[in-house]
C-alpha cells in the first residue's frame, strides 16, 4: 500500500509565502515524477509544477518565477515553495507521484488527499 500525505496549507495574505509538503510512504521501490496540481472552486484541476527524479522541473505559466518545486529523494518528499501569493492561487493543492511498487513491480500514479491554500486579506 502507498500513501501520500500533504501538509503545510493554510491562510495567507496576498504577497505572502507558504510551503506545502507531500511525503510518500509504504511499499515503494522507486519514484519517478512528483508534482502538484490545484483545483479552485468551480474549476478543473490544473497542473502547477512537476519534478523528475533527476531534478528537472516544469511550471505552469501562472506560477513561474513565484513558485519553486523541489524534492528530497531520500525522504520520498516533494515540496512547493509559494511566494508572492495572489488571491487566484486560492485552491486545494494535490500532490501526486509516479511510483513503482515493491509488491507488484508496476508503475502507478498516486495522489494525496489535498491541502487547502487560501490567499486573502
Amino acid at each position: 500500500q502507498v500513501q501520500l500525505v500533504e501538509s503545510g496549507g493554510g491562510l495567507v495574505q496576498p504577497g505572502g509565502s507558504l510551503r506545502v509538503s507531500c511525503a510518500a510512504s509504504g511499499s515503494i521501490f522507486s519514484i519517478h515524477d512528483m508534482g502538484w496540481y490545484r483545483q479552485a472552486p468551480g474549476k478543473q484541476r490544473e497542473l502547477v509544477a512537476t519534478i523528475t527524479s533527476g531534478g528537472t522541473t516544469n511550471y505552469a505559466d501562472s506560477v513561474k518565477g513565484r513558485f519553486t518545486i523541489s524534492r528530497d529523494n531520500a525522504k520520498n518528499t516533494v515540496y512547493l515553495q509559494m511566494n508572492s501569493l495572489k488571491p487566484p492561487d486560492t485552491a486545494v493543492y494535490y500532490c501526486y507521484a509516479d511510483i513503482l511498487r515493491i509488491a507488484s513491480m508496476t508503475w502507478g500514479d498516486y495522489w494525496g488527499q489535498g491541502t487547502q491554500v487560501t490567499v486573502s486579506s
